[in-house]
């Protein structure tokens, strides 16, 4: 059991499970725009997730020169790797797509890194933290597998970025009513400012935007609809049974694992 547990919890802290979300995401955009499957982008999609979740979480203890656990040193190893992959990938992508990508790293690195002179990252900014990853996995999700199959940028796309923005949004709601203890005040996250019950209401509220974004597009599927009401549902429970006191796996197994259920819901029944 402990073996299990430690492989699990490998899975979990390396990212693994994260960029699985993420790819998810990518093969929905492809599915819906009636795309074939870009391993290509694929493949870029999930070693960069990796990298990049990676890179935030732990390039704080390198770059101060903490003492590095040997569990960190695995996921430092297996970082690199997907650094590796992820170079490679991207020199097979169209050359379009490698400056939207571009602009999303740099996105990246002003998250993680404090370019600015107060010594504050993006994600130290109070209030901006989760429009920016929301803007991050829609762009990552939609425009970047759209650009490089040479999809035009219709009405869809835009309706599309925005039900991802609003799933995004509505996912890390749940992260932050978890992570309230944590939280130091200056990041003034929603359940900060506004407490537990009502940052609920608000991720439910939201709900409402993302389930009839559907009805908008043009391309419209009847099948989609019950899946996102299915989708919907899931995402509100989970958002209801949300609590400050909750294990770390609620959010970074189970609530991470919702992107994963929701291709498998169109895989089964679209």
């Amino acid at each position: 059991m402990r073996i299990i547990r430690q492989l699990f919890d490998f899975y979990i802290n390396s990212s693994i499970h994260v960029a699985l979300a993420v790819l998810s995401l990518v093969l929905m955009t492809n599915h819906m725009f009636h795309n074939q499957l870009d391993e290509v982008m694929a493949r870029f999609a999930f070693f960069g997730t990796v990298l990049g979740y990676n890179f935030v979480k732990y390039e704080s203890l390198f770059r101060n020169k903490k003492p590095v656990r040997k569990h960190l040193k695995v996921i430092f190893i297996f970082s690199l790797l997907c650094l590796a992959a992820t170079v490679f990938c991207f020199f097979k992508l169209e050359f379009r797509t490698q400056i939207v990508a571009v602009v999303f790293f740099a996105f990246t690195l002003l998250y993680a890194i404090p370019f600015f002179p107060n010594k504050a990252n993006i994600r130290n900014w109070s209030g901006v933290k989760i429009y920016i990853v929301a803007f991050c996995w829609a762009g990552i999700t939609i425009l970047l597998p759209l650009i490089n199959s040479n999809t035009a940028i219709a009405t869809d796309v835009f309706l599309k970025f925005a039900q991802r923005f609003l799933l995004v949004i509505i996912l890390i709601l749940i992260f932050e009513i978890i992570d309230l203890k944590k939280d130091a005040p200056s990041l003034e996250t929603i359940p900060q400012k506004i407490g537990v019950r009502k940052t609920k209401l608000l991720g439910l509220f939201l709900l409402i935007p993302f389930y009839f974004v559907e009805f908008l597009k043009s391309d419209f599927n009847a099948n989609q609809l019950w899946i996102n009401l299915v989708l919907i549902m899931i995402t509100g429970l989970f958002t209801i049974f949300a609590y400050p006191d909750r294990s770390k796996y609620y959010t970074s197994f189970w609530v991470e694992s919702i992107p994963i259920a929701w291709l498998a819901l169109v895989w089964l029944f679209a």
